[in-house]
C-alpha cells in the first residue's frame, strides 16, 4: 500500500474571483500599442490605465470607488507628445506617478486626493535625458524620490526627482533593455535584455557584478528579485516555448529550477508577494493567471493552480498588501484589462473559517514611509524597506506635496538685480536669492492654472460688457426714433374735403382689444 504525502501549506487553497461588473471598471480604451507592459498601475488610493488618444499620449486615473462604468470625457493625464508606454506609482506617496513615452520624456505627474476634476497637463517635473522613447519606469523600493528609467537608446537612468537630476547613467546593454528589477534593500538591480543576457548591476556606479544567459529564446524575457535574494525569470526557449527559471545570484549560469510551461506566445509578466512568497505569472493575450508558492524544500517553485477567464487580458495590475481586504483574508487583488475596455477586479483569498485578523497571513508588510532619502542612498547607505503591521488596517501616512528644487540657471536673467523682498532697503544686486526659487514646480503650476482660468473669466465679463453697451446704443437709437415718427404724424396734411374719410364700423365685442393692449404676436 502506498501513501501520498501532500505538501503542507497554507496558500495550498488559495482561489482566485472576480467581482460583478459593476464593481468593476467599464468604457476604458485600453492602449492598443504592442509594447510589452502592463498598461496598469494601482496603489491603495487610485487606479491608473494607459489609454488610447488622439494627438498624443494620456492615461486615466480613477479613485478606487469610481465603480461602474466610465463617461468617455472622463478627464485624463494628457501632457505627452506620444503614447505612453509605462506608468508606475511612488511607493511613498500614493498621489505621485510618473510615466515614460514615446516621446523621450518621463513626467512625474501629483494627483488630488479626490483624483481628477479636469484633465491635467501640467507635470510636476519632466526628466528628460534619453533620446529614443522610455518603456520602463521603476522606483526605488526605499528610497525617497529615486527613479529608474530605461529607453530604447539602451541606457538605464537613475534620476533624483527631488532635483530633477540624473544621477547614474548605466550603459552596459548592447540592446534594447526588457527588464529590470530592484532588490530588497535597493542595493542591486537585475536587468534583462534583447541579447538573451541576465545582468545584476551596482546601481550606484553601474558595473556589473554577475552575468549570463537567461532564455535562449529571442522573444521579451523577465526579471525579479526575490525576497530572499534568488532571481526569478521568465523565457522563452529555443522552440518558443515559455519556460520559468529560478536562480541564485551568485551563480546565474545553472539556474535552480527551469520549467517549461506552454507553446503560447504572449510575453509573461511576473507579479511577486514579498509577503506570502508567491509569484503569479500573468501573460499578455492569456485568459489565465497561474500562481506559484517559493519554498527552500524542492522543488522550490510549487504550482498552486490557475485562475481561468473566459477573455483574454490585454494588462494587468497588483495592488499593494495594504490595499488589501484583512477581514476576508485577501492576499492579493488583480486589475486586469480586456480588450472590450473592461478592467476586471480579480481577489485572492485563502479560505479561513474565523473572522479574527490571520497573523500567519499578514506579517508585517511594507510600508509607505522611505527608509531613506534620495542623498543618503547615492552616499551609498543601505536599507530595508521600514515595515508596518495590517493589524489595525493600513492607515496612510501624512503626505507632503511633492517638491523639486532645481538648480539655478547662470543664463536666467530675469531677476538679475531686483533687490531682495526681505528687508526692503539695500537694494543690492546679489543680497538674497531670487523669491522664485523659493517656488517649487507644482506650485508654480498651479499658479498658471489659476491664472488661466482668471483669464477666462476675464474674456467672459468683457464679452457680457460687450453685450450690454450694443444693446443701450440700440434702445437709445430706438427712443430716439419714436418722437420723430410721433411729429411726422401730427404734421401729417389732412384729408381732401370733397372726398369724406371712410368710416370704420366697429361691432363691440368682450374679447377685442385695442392695439395698445395687444400683444406683438396677435393680428
Amino acid at each position: 500500500m502506498s501513501f501520498r504525502v501532500v505538501r503542507s501549506s497554507k496558500f495550498r487553497h488559495v482561489y482566485g474571483s472576480g467581482l460583478k461588473r459593476e464593481q468593476c471598471y467599464d468604457n476604458i480604451r485600453v492602449s492598443k500599442s504592442s509594447w510589452d507592459s502592463t498598461f496598469c498601475a494601482v496603489n491603495p488610493k487610485f487606479v491608473a490605465i494607459i489609454v488610447e488618444s488622439a494627438g498624443g499620449g494620456a492615461f486615466i486615473v480613477l479613485p478606487l470607488n469610481k465603480v461602474g462604468r466610465i463617461p468617455p470625457d472622463y478627464p485624463l493625464v494628457g501632457g505627452h507628445k506620444g503614447p505612453v508606454l509605462d506608468i508606475a506609482w511612488c511607493p511613498h506617496n500614493d498621489n505621485v506617478i510618473a510615466s515614460g513615452s514615446e516621446d523621450c520624456l518621463v513626467k512625474v505627474w501629483q494627483i488630488n486626493d479626490h483624483g481628477l476634476s479636469r484633465t491635467l497637463t501640467e507635470s510636476v517635473v519632466d526628466l528628460q535625458y534619453h533620446q529614443r522613447r522610455v518603456g520602463l519606469v521603476l522606483w526605488h523600493p526605499t528610497a525617497l524620490n529615486i527613479l529608474l528609467t530605461a529607453g530604447s537608446d539602451n541606457k538605464v537612468v537613475i534620476w533624483n526627482v527631488g532635483t530633477g537630476e540624473p544621477l547614474v547613467e548605466i550603459d552596459c546593454h548592447p540592446d534594447l533593455v526588457y527588464s529590470a528589477c530592484w532588490n530588497w534593500d535597493g542595493s542591486q538591480l537585475v536587468t534583462t535584455c534583447r541579447d538573451k543576457k541576465l545582468r545584476i548591476i551596482n546601481p550606484r556606479t553601474g558595473e556589473i557584478t554577475e552575468e549570463a544567459v537567461s532564455h535562449e529564446g529571442s522573444k521579451g524575457t523577465r526579471a525579479i528579485f526575490l525576497r530572499n535574494g534568488l532571481i526569478f525569470t521568465t523565457g522563452f526557449s529555443k522552440m518558443s516555448e515559455r519556460q520559468y527559471s529560478l536562480r541564485a545570484p551568485d551563480n546565474l549560469e545553472e539556474p535552480i529550477v527551469m520549467v517549461e510551461l506552454d507553446t503560447s506566445n504572449g510575453v509573461m509578466f511576473p507579479l511577486y508577494d514579498p509577503d506570502t512568497n508567491l509569484v503569479f505569472l500573468c501573460g499578455k493575450g492569456d485568459s489565465v493567471i497561474r500562481y506559484f508558492e517559493i519554498t527552500a524544500e524542492p522543488p522550490f517553485v510549487h504550482y498552486i493552480n490557475t485562475f481561468q477567464t473566459p477573455d483574454p487580458q490585454r494588462g494587468i495590475g497588483m495592488m499593494p498588501k495594504r490595499g488589501c481586504d484583512v477581514n476576508s483574508c485577501e492576499i492579493s487583488r488583480f486589475f486586469r484589462l480586456n480588450n472590450s475596455g473592461l478592467c476586471q477586479v480579480i481577489t485572492m483569498t485563502v479560505p479561513r473559517k474565523s473572522e479574527l485578523f490571520q497573523e500567519d497571513l499578514y506579517p508585517d508588510t511594507t510600508g509607505d514611509v522611505p527608509a531613506l532619502t534620495a542623498e543618503e542612498w547615492i552616499g551609498g547607505k543601505d536599507a530595508d524597506p521600514l515595515l508596518i503591521s495590517l493589524k489595525e488596517g493600513y492607515q496612510s501616512s501624512t503626505k507632503k506635496e511633492l517638491k523639486v528644487s532645481k538648480k539655478a540657471n547662470i543664463l536666467d536673467k530675469r531677476h538679475t538685480g531686483k533687490p531682495s523682498p526681505v528687508g526692503g532697503g539695500g537694494g543690492g544686486s546679489g543680497a538674497s536669492e531670487p523669491a522664485h526659487d523659493d517656488f517649487d514646480d507644482l506650485s508654480l503650476a498651479q499658479t498658471v492654472s489659476t491664472l488661466k482660468m482668471i483669464e477666462d473669466m476675464q474674456d467672459e465679463i468683457r464679452k457680457l460688457k460687450a453685450i450690454v453697451v450694443k444693446h443701450e446704443k440700440r434702445i437709445r437709437v430706438l427712443e430716439a426714433v419714436k418722437p420723430a415718427t410721433d411729429g411726422e404724424a401730427e404734421h401729417a396734411p389732412p384729408p381732401p374735403v370733397s372726398e369724406p374719410p371712410p368710416q370704420i364700423l366697429v361691432t363691440p365685442n368682450n374679447n377685442t382689444h385695442t392695439s395698445e393692449e395687444m400683444a406683438p404676436d396677435e393680428v
